[in-house]
């Protein structure tokens, strides 16, 4: 192996770690709000659910994206993604009919380097 494929396996594992750290980062805030976790990691064939989350009778579809500023966090929520997200949720609530009549949030928790995390709902 060279020095750069090295390099850069460590830097893709690097981003990779922060990334799974920032969605336990994400959950303890959520929590640490009123809000009970209820899944994790979601895999459905329309894509990846970050968290899922309910307080009263909302239920937060949770896209976690860990970045070094908040505008940096903020562009990188994209439509494609909230498009996605709806669809992945919608196959995950066809399965589970107790939580149907919850009202749906599409949120996003932006982890910032050296600050606490922004919870912006409805924004996907």
């Amino acid at each position: 192996m060279t020095d750069v494929d090295s390099n850069w396996r460590d830097a893709r594992r690097r981003r990779y770690l922060w990334g799974h750290s920032a969605e336990w980062v994400a959950a303890v805030w959520l929590l640490l709000h009123g809000y009970r976790l209820i899944a994790r990691r979601v895999k459905t064939p329309m894509g990846e659910i970050d968290l899922i989350a309910v307080r009263g009778g909302r239920i937060a579809f949770v896209e976690v994206k860990a970045r070094r500023s908040r505008d940096e966090g903020e562009a990188a929520l994209r439509p494609m993604q909230g498009r996605r997200m709806r669809l992945a949720a919608d196959y995950w609530l066809a399965r589970r009919p107790h939580y149907r009549q919850h009202t749906r949030g599409f949120d996003a928790v932006l982890v910032l380097e050296g600050r606490w995390p922004c919870h912006l709902e409805n924004r996907m």
